[in-house]
């Protein structure tokens, strides 16, 4: 499961080439709290571990570089740098090689938070680079919000982040910054981090049902409704949403300029993974409440 990138620098100059000048031009410096938001949780995270590396280098930062900081980094093995989700922590007392320790657990939690406090109050000869996001059973990345990352666990670290020990990053990878409770936003120094995923979604089955779903006006939102049910009734519901959801994201990487149409359908793609949920984590939940309350969602709000 490896998260580094070689190829970051050409997929993300301009980001690259601030960063890299805030770590080694000594009158500029970058915050110790970074939050990357956008609809690619993978890039962001490439662009992270990349920092990290800039951070961590010990010779000339060049991309090419084989010091034992970069070695380790690229193959995700640094002591100091790591990605924290809710699935990569072990309740204290929980038998490490237990695989079912952290099966349905639903955030990072404030055990998590205390020894990520403890770890930090142990010196370190290396930059400290912890990554927040999410990941799911099967090691995919998944976006921070207010249920992975919830009040409580955000302010139990919020003094840290406020004041770090010395050479200590901390980055947060979201969708959106809303997705974050509002104090951790403002301690930190916030970057839109552009989708740089190649690969061809699939929406044939509902692309003339939603190419325009946004100009859909209020008052017809039941006859939204009933045809999203019977289309969802007459194939995997699961892989209509999956497709509702990649006609977004394909729809996002079509117009990278139009930002009132970027929030839109971001708020969106989190209203559809939220029916995904409801359908498989409640199966005895009825399609139809579930399409009910998707639609509502995407028509009136």
């Amino acid at each position: 499961m490896l998260y580094y990138n070689s190829e970051i620098n050409s997929k993300l100059p301009k980001l690259i080439n601030y960063f890299t000048k805030g770590i080694t031009d000594e009158n500029k410096n970058i915050s110790h709290c970074l939050l990357f938001w956008g609809p690619d949780i993978k890039t962001q995270c490439e662009l992270a571990l990349e920092i990290a590396r800039l951070l961590n280098c010990t010779e000339d930062k060049s991309q090419n570089c084989n010091c034992l900081n970069c070695r380790w980094i690229k193959e995700q093995t640094h002591p100091a740098v790591k990605i924290y989700t809710r699935l990569d922590f072990k309740e204290s007392g929980t038998p490490s090689d237990d695989e079912d320790s952290t099966k349905g657990k639903k955030n990072i939690n404030i055990n998590q938070a205390k020894a990520i406090i403890n770890e930090l109050s142990i010196t370190s000869d290396y930059h400290r680079v912890y990554i927040f996001c999410d990941r799911d059973e099967d090691g995919n990345l998944l976006p921070l919000n207010q249920i992975n990352f919830p009040e409580a666990t955000s302010n139990a670290l919020l003094k840290t982040f406020e004041e770090p020990p010395k050479n200590t990053t901390f980055i947060f990878l979201t969708n959106d910054r809303s997705d974050i409770i509002s104090t951790v936003v403002s301690r930190s120094q916030s970057f839109f981090v552009p989708s740089k995923i190649e690969e061809n979604y699939n929406y044939d089955l509902v692309e003339n049902f939603i190419k325009n779903y946004t100009q859909i006006e209020r008052n017809n939102v039941l006859d939204f409704e009933n045809n999203l049910y019977k289309l969802a009734t007459e194939n995997d519901p699961k892989n209509i949403l999956e497709q509702i959801q990649n006609y977004m994201l394909s729809t996002i990487k079509a117009n990278p300029s139009n930002k009132q149409l970027f929030y839109k359908l971001t708020k969106d793609i989190k209203y559809v993974e939220e029916a995904k949920r409801q359908l498989s984590l409640t199966p005895s939940m009825n399609l139809q409440t579930v399409i009910e309350n998707l639609s509502f969602n995407l028509i009136l709000k």
